[in-house]
């Protein structure tokens, strides 16, 4: 038995092989082994098979009768495409804000001046009152809210290109993350949007 480990963006695919040494029943010596591996990476497991995280999170949200909608910055619309990219997406998927300018993210999604003012549009303060304003303009059951440097400029000492928030909120509490990493604009998004809907997934888990 031999077990490859496959990193994609993202993500990292696990692939167990078996080679026939002459004794039966190799599928299930083989399929014996799961329950291990499930125990050992425990909550980082979101799908078994080819689905993508972002249909994952989808079949999560129709188990448990939930809405979502994104408030988007630095994301672009991008979080929502993938949302939307699935079939049946429609069930779950109400709609996005994509909030680049202060002003709508003022306007459209009830973040405080006083909000922005104190930290700035890339911070945990600020995307979580953008799930939060969201999630109250939609009436969605939980939101997703993106904010960030993607660069290639645009960064501070402080705040350096690859600078990214991420916020999750329902009806009870309201999840942020700051992360950092710079691998150049496009994938700064994409790492972004990924990071985001993992989060959704391991809060919609818990519910």
């Amino acid at each position: 038995m031999k077990l490859a480990y496959l990193p994609y963006l993202g993500g990292v695919r696990l692939r167990l092989t078996g080679h026939d040494d002459g004794q039966p029943n190799l599928r299930a010596r083989m399929e014996a082994l799961l329950p291990a591996l499930r125990e050992l990476l425990g909550e980082h497991i979101f799908a078994i098979g080819e689905i993508k995280l972002e249909e994952a999170v989808g079949q999560l949200l129709q188990e448990r009768s939930l809405t979502v909608g994104t408030a988007e910055s630095c994301t672009g619309g991008l979080l929502a495409h993938r949302l939307t990219s699935i079939p049946g997406s429609s069930r779950y998927f109400q709609g996005s804000v994509i909030a680049y300018s202060n002003d709508i993210k003022m306007r459209e999604l009830g973040v405080k001046p006083e909000t922005l003012a104190a930290h700035g549009a890339v911070s945990e303060a600020t995307v979580a009152e953008m799930a939060e304003g969201l999630r109250r303009q939609l009436g969605v059951d939980v939101a997703l809210a993106t904010s960030g440097i993607a660069g290639p400029d645009g960064g501070t000492p402080d705040k350096p290109v690859g600078t990214i928030c991420i916020a999750y909120a329902d009806a009870h509490h309201t999840v942020t993350r700051q992360i950092s990493f710079n691998r150049g604009r496009q994938l700064n998004v994409e790492y972004t949007t990924t990071m985001a809907l993992n989060l959704l997934r391991q809060e919609v888990v818990k519910m």
